[in-house]
């Protein structure tokens, strides 16, 4: 079959996944499903061409009623790492990832996360109401910046989609202020 190259890229559906290089595979482990809440799904064994096979393991996000995807998220364990920066910022991080996000199914179910993460004592180092979501942004054990959000309705933001990414309200990251979620008076972009 003759297929004549087009004049542009086809776009991408989606983000499939992503691989993160961690330091320590059993405390990355522990923080990705105890913490975030993915779900192990499958780990790197020997094969024919890769007798030795990398200490890497496989996660899952939950896509709807206990479903699965073949992996969102994969950990790669090297030890030989840089140890983390001492304090996570959105700008000026010396590593490769600034950050990846991660959407929660509703603004109920990510509040029931933010109040979680706060009695398990894991700092909020940012708390943000963008134009398009609601964030809290954390660190896990490598200094990689983790995002959990929900979104707020697309037609609040559709028609001006650089004005919703412009707009960024700072909140408190602790005590009971850090858990509170305005709903009204959001501004509409567009």
């Amino acid at each position: 079959m003759d297929m004549q190259a087009p004049d542009r890229a086809e776009a991408p559906m989606a983000l499939n996944h992503v691989v993160l290089n961690v330091r320590d595979m059993e405390e990355s482990h522990r923080f990705w499903t105890e913490i975030i809440g993915f779900s192990h799904v499958g780990t790197a064994k020997p094969r024919a061409d890769r007798p030795v096979a990398p200490n890497m393991r496989f996660y899952s996000c939950d896509h709807g009623g206990g479903r699965m995807s073949h992996h969102d998220l994969a950990l790669v364990e090297n030890r030989d790492l840089p140890p983390p920066p001492a304090d996570w910022k959105m700008v000026g991080m010396p590593l490769a990832v600034n950050h990846v996000a991660f959407a929660l199914p509703s603004r109920e179910a990510w509040l029931r996360q933010l109040a979680f993460l706060q009695a398990k004592g894991v700092k909020f180092d940012l708390r943000v109401e963008h134009g398009m979501t609601h964030s809290v942004y954390i660190h896990d054990p490598n200094g990689y910046g983790i995002e959990l959000l929900y979104e707020l309705p697309r037609e609040m933001w559709e028609n001006d989609i650089d004005g919703a990414l412009n707009y960024s309200v700072r909140l408190p990251t602790e005590g009971e202020a850090a858990l509170a979620d305005r709903t009204q008076a959001l501004p509409t972009f567009g």
